[in-house]
């Protein structure tokens, strides 16, 4: 038979729970991300010369290198150095790490839309730099580069495979164990492909909702 319902619904369950691990290094691994981006975002930003280029340097060399190839580095090589993790954990690090350089720049690109103005009405009114980041420039920055962000969101999801090759059981490295137990691939792998659509679909329409609630706060 080219399809097995039967064989389908018994694997499901079993891909159910996989793709929990999924979602749980998808919102860990973009957490990491939007935090690390901002400070990456802040430090490009510095007047110190030194702090810029080498926050510069660290970013391109970290989006201009193959994700997979980080992932291997921090589960690996690392350990050679007294530095040992898991593999849920070094997966996690890795997606974080990378997304985090790419939301650096989503970042920046908000931060200098905003005009010179209100740095110079910060610095009128006395407020120190990281009040002036806190409560004037990032309100104003961020919910512009949402939707940047949410694509961000998105597609650090669908680079959750890459952790199967560290052995961790997510969707796509619990699929290929269920099809080499009875050389069936095509009822799992399809289905992580459903579970894939659905998540990314739920994940884009939580993106609008979060883009039009900003929207409207902004406009009060």
């Amino acid at each position: 038979m080219f399809w097995d319902w039967d064989y389908a619904f018994d694997v499901l369950p079993v891909l159910a729970k996989a793709s929990i691990v999924t979602i749980q290094a998808t919102l860990a691994g973009f957490i990491l991300a939007l935090v690390l981006g901002l400070v990456f975002a802040i430090m490009r930003m510095s007047r110190n010369r030194a702090v810029t280029g080498a926050t510069t340097a660290v970013v391109e060399f970290i989006r201009s290198t193959p994700l997979l190839i980080q992932i291997f580095f921090i589960y690996f090589v690392l350990p050679e150095f007294g530095i040992v993790l898991d593999a849920f954990l070094a997966g996690t690090l890795a997606l974080g790490i990378h997304y985090a350089t790419y939301c650096s720049e989503v970042y920046r690109a908000g931060i200098e839309a905003i005009p010179r103005g209100q740095w110079e009405a910060a610095t009128a009114l006395n407020l120190s730099p990281a009040t002036t980041f806190k409560d004037i420039i990032i309100p104003q920055a961020i919910p512009p580069v949402v939707p940047a962000l949410g694509n961000y969101l998105v597609a650090l999801f669908k680079e959750t495979p890459l952790l199967s090759a560290i052995a961790v059981l997510e969707l796509m490295q619990t699929a290929k164990i269920l099809g080499s137990q009875n050389f069936r691939y095509i009822e799992p792998i399809t289905l992580v492909g459903v579970f894939f659509l659905i998540f990314s679909l739920i994940a884009s329409a939580a993106i609008r909702y979060a883009e039009r609630r900003l929207s409207t706060i902004g406009k009060r």
